[in-house]
């Protein structure tokens, strides 16, 4: 496929443009020049040197990540950004990223991918997370309410290396009802309460959530930045599959 078909593609089906003013990460193609032909693409979580080599490896023609290199500009290109973007353009390969568009978006993000994964009823899930004009998660409820320890299985079936699901269990002992920010949402967990959800699932925490937790009732999940991010970057290789580009998985657990 054209580079440029496939990038104008993934910018409107992703919303990339409706982000622009409030996510740091420079969303959309980082590296690169579009004028290229696009016959296989890897996905990945982090544009880490770990992936990168590993996308040199297979021979990939574009790499797309979640967490990108450049956060607001490159004023420099000195140290890990040299070794990356040089590592890149030797190869002859392109980064896309999509950070926050494929936090929030209500059919390919990571929140609605983890949604589906727990077995939240399709049909209740809608957008959370607020962050100024968008949002960047989802909530909803399971069919029937379930126990603690189901949705801890569930979440620690996802983990890679086995690392456990760290849980604040403030809230009832049955759950119906949850809310979710994938990677870093611990900032989120007021809006969760106010929302009046039984849990909240984020990949990492903060000291003063547990305290936050406690004094509002509710369970909270701590799975996994990088387990709990992968959804997005799965969900949009089987989309550029279905447009006749051949696609590889990069796995790379961080533990974190």
């Amino acid at each position: 496929m054209d580079e440029e078909t496939l990038i104008t593609r993934l910018d409107d089906r992703l919303d990339t443009a409706v982000y622009a003013n409030v996510d740091a990460s420079m969303n959309g193609l980082q590296v690169g020049t579009t004028e290229n032909k696009v016959d296989t693409v890897a996905v990945a979580v982090d544009a880490a040197m770990a992936t990168i080599d590993t996308a040199i490896e297979r021979g990939v023609d574009l790499l797309i990540t979640h967490h990108g290199i450049s956060w607001g500009g490159i004023d420099r290109i000195t140290g890990r950004e040299y070794a990356q973007i040089a590592s890149l353009m030797s190869a002859d390969i392109d980064l896309y990223v999509s950070h926050l568009p494929l936090d929030g978006h209500h059919q390919l993000g990571n929140a609605v991918g983890l949604a589906d994964y727990i077995n939240l009823n399709p049909d209740s899930q809608t957008p959370f997370g607020e962050l100024n004009s968008v949002t960047i998660g989802c909530q909803g409820h399971f069919e029937d309410p379930v126990n603690v320890e189901t949705v801890q299985q569930r979440l620690e079936s996802l983990q890679l290396d086995n690392q456990s699901v760290q849980i604040l269990p403030f809230g009832p002992d049955l759950i119906e009802s949850v809310a979710i920010v994938t990677g870093s949402g611990a900032d989120w967990l007021d809006e969760a309460a106010t929302a009046d959800v039984d849990a909240f699932i984020t990949g990492e925490g903060k000291q003063q959530i547990y305290h936050e937790a406690r004094e509002l009732d509710i369970t909270v999940f701590l799975a996994g930045h990088y387990a709990t991010e992968t959804f997005g970057v799965k969900r949009v290789a089987e989309m550029i599959e279905s447009w006749g580009v051949e696609t590889t998985f990069i796995s790379h657990p961080t533990g974190l």
